[in-house]
């Protein structure tokens, strides 16, 4: 009976909104044409917004009272399957949106002609084609002397990235906290100290951040960037000695994720506003605030070849399972960002021979000291098929199994079982990767792998893999 009354006042909610967010969605437009007063447009434009992300609000309602309802059950598997597949789609498709835009707009910037046939109120122009088209674009000096009625911002590709990836964050890592986020070899803690750990230091980043891009240091670029590195790597070394390795890393990513949201909502949206109802109100733009937004909107795009590492990294373990797994996310947020900064300076053509390479040589100097050591002991004796099989029914198959007995997986990770000798077999390099060299599995260890377990199912494959 409760999950009828739940549901039922959830679908009410949800009609509630979708129906004003068509009501305030019209009205907006009679205003946009004149048939209202060109003050309500802003009003009813909000009002839009409040009510849309009502829906999206209620939708997440809805996604965690079924999961609320199935936990427990054979369904909650299914379900966090499912709601890690569309809410990583939806991530995925925001993000590219969202960073499409910064590196076009970060381009544009670069691009600009500032000198030939540009008329005193503008900044610069360019000439583009595209899609058998041309395009003939001009950015004005602070803004032009009349607002254009239709007038399209980019924000809620940021907004929805972040939104998504937050919802992410808790489908993966939150709602398993003690399969995902908690790994006890590192720090013992509850659920519910992980989680706020992980929440309250999204705020405290962008609170030091804010403030360190308010302060005088921002008029010194060099000074800036090395303390803001200093900073990103000190995260880093806090989130690798608090969740496991794997969360630890998408956690660096959500940092850096909310650093560029909280750009886009508190800094660059706000300062594009105010110049904005300036302009319409025949007084003069405040020219500071563009300049500030776009300071803001050049971080972010620096920030953005990090993140996406971070997005890609939890499905390679020889990263996030190294033993100083915190230098390596530092190396990398370094390399990454240099690589942007020599595609920056190329758009600008300013042409250096130092940027690029020393980036490159960072990403292939991580990618060496990763590497495993070979053969570290050596395989004395042949080890049997029986032998490996035992560890892995006792240590694995848990979870990678057909019916898993964990408390946590009620169907095995990404379809990867061991009820076979077949299915040990051909999985064999994958084995040898997560078990063995990087030993990020069993999940945080979580069967209780001993090193001489692991030796031998790294002896058996360096023997061959036979099943005999």
């Amino acid at each position: 009976m409760l999950p009828v009354i739940v549901y039922g006042i959830l679908a009410f909610l949800l009609g509630f909104f979708i129906y004003f967010t068509y009501q305030f969605r019209a009205m907006e437009k009679k205003a946009e044409s004149n048939e209202m007063p060109e003050e309500k447009t802003s009003v009813f434009s909000g009002f839009y917004g409040y009510a849309y992300a009502g829906v999206l609000l209620v939708i997440v309602m809805i996604l965690f009272a079924t999961w609320m309802f199935v936990k427990g059950t054979p369904w909650e598997g299914h379900l966090m399957e499912w709601m890690n597949i569309v809410v990583r789609l939806m991530h995925i498709t925001f993000g590219i949106a969202w960073i499409g835009a910064s590196f076009y707009f970060v381009f544009l910037e670069n691009a600009l002609n500032r000198t030939e046939d540009v008329r005193d109120e503008l900044a610069g122009n360019l000439w583009a084609v595209h899609g058998g088209g041309f395009y003939y674009l001009e950015k004005y000096k602070v803004a032009p002397k009349t607002i254009p009625k239709h007038l399209h911002w980019f924000k809620y590709e940021a907004y929805f990235t972040w939104l998504s990836g937050f919802s992410l964050l808790f489908v993966v890592y939150y709602f398993n906290a003690k399969a995902q986020l908690i790994d006890t070899n590192i720090l013992n803690v509850s659920s519910l100290t992980a989680i706020s750990i992980g929440i309250g230091s999204f705020i405290v980043a962008w609170i030091i951040y804010d403030l360190l891009c308010k302060s005088p240091l921002i008029k010194y670029k060099v000074a800036f960037t090395i303390i803001g590195f200093v900073l990103a790597t000190g995260f880093a070394y806090f989130y690798t000695h608090v969740f496991s390795a794997r969360a630890a890393y998408i956690h660096f990513g959500a940092m850096i994720g909310t650093l560029m949201a909280g750009n886009v909502f508190f800094v660059i949206i706000p300062s594009q506003k105010a110049m904005v109802n300036a302009a319409k109100r025949g007084v003069p733009p405040d020219g500071t605030l563009g300049k500030k937004a776009l300071a803001r909107s050049l971080h972010n795009n620096y920030f953005t070849l990090p993140v996406l590492f971070v997005m890609v990294s939890n499905h390679f373990p020889s990263t996030f399972g190294f033993d100083y797994p915190w230098a390596v996310l530092a190396a990398i947020t370094l390399g990454t960002a240099g690589v942007k900064h020599y595609l920056n300076l190329k758009e600008q053509g300013k042409y250096t021979v130092w940027v690029l390479p020393i980036s490159v040589i960072i990403l292939l100097a991580v990618s060496f000291v990763t590497a495993p050591a070979k053969n570290p002991d050596a395989c004395k004796e042949e080890v049997k098929f029986t032998d490996v099989q035992h560890i892995i029914q006792q240590r694995c198959m848990t979870c990678h199994s057909s019916k898993p007995t964990d408390d946590i997986f009620t169907a095995p990770p990404n379809g990867v079982v061991y009820d076979t000798p077949n299915d040990i077999v051909k999985l064999k390099d994958k084995i040898m990767q997560r078990v063995v060299i990087t030993k990020t599995m069993p999940q945080n260890n979580k069967t209780g792998i001993t090193p001489e377990e692991r030796n031998i199912i790294r002896c058996w494959i360096e023997q061959g893999a036979k099943v005999e």
